[in-house]
């Protein structure tokens, strides 16, 4: 299993790569949310390093055919099977740094509405 991945070329932003990434290879069209991190790795065959970064993204929508549809299988599974699954390490940390990321925005909007509920009274 992997996230969709892939370089970025001369005429586009990183933004734009992963758009493009996603959309190739996994078939969803989504809003960029935060970046997670950058990564250092070697490829598959541990001939050269790369230089990865990892986006969060809000998906918005699915589509049925996809350009690499054919030759990917976009799949949604918890966080607990992707943790077991995922194979890099490197996907992992981002994988945490994205549970992270969410939790936090949970925890946010928690207190925000625990703290305007506090502040609302009522003249009954």
């Amino acid at each position: 299993m992997l996230f969709p991945k892939g370089g970025w070329e001369k005429d586009e932003s990183i933004i734009e790569a992963v758009l493009r990434e996603t959309l190739e290879e996994a078939g969803v069209i989504g809003e960029v949310e935060c970046e997670l991190g950058k990564w250092n790795f070697k490829g598959k065959n541990n001939d050269m390093c790369y230089e990865g970064y990892m986006f969060s993204l809000l998906v918005k929508e699915e589509l049925d055919f996809w350009p690499e549809k054919d030759v990917r299988q976009r799949k949604w599974v918890s966080v607990q099977e992707a943790r077991k699954v995922c194979q890099y390490w490197w996907m992992k940390e981002a994988l945490e740094l994205f549970v992270n990321h969410i939790t936090s925005q949970v925890t946010s909007r928690e207190t925000e509405c625990c703290s305007l509920s506090q502040g609302t009274k009522s003249n009954l």
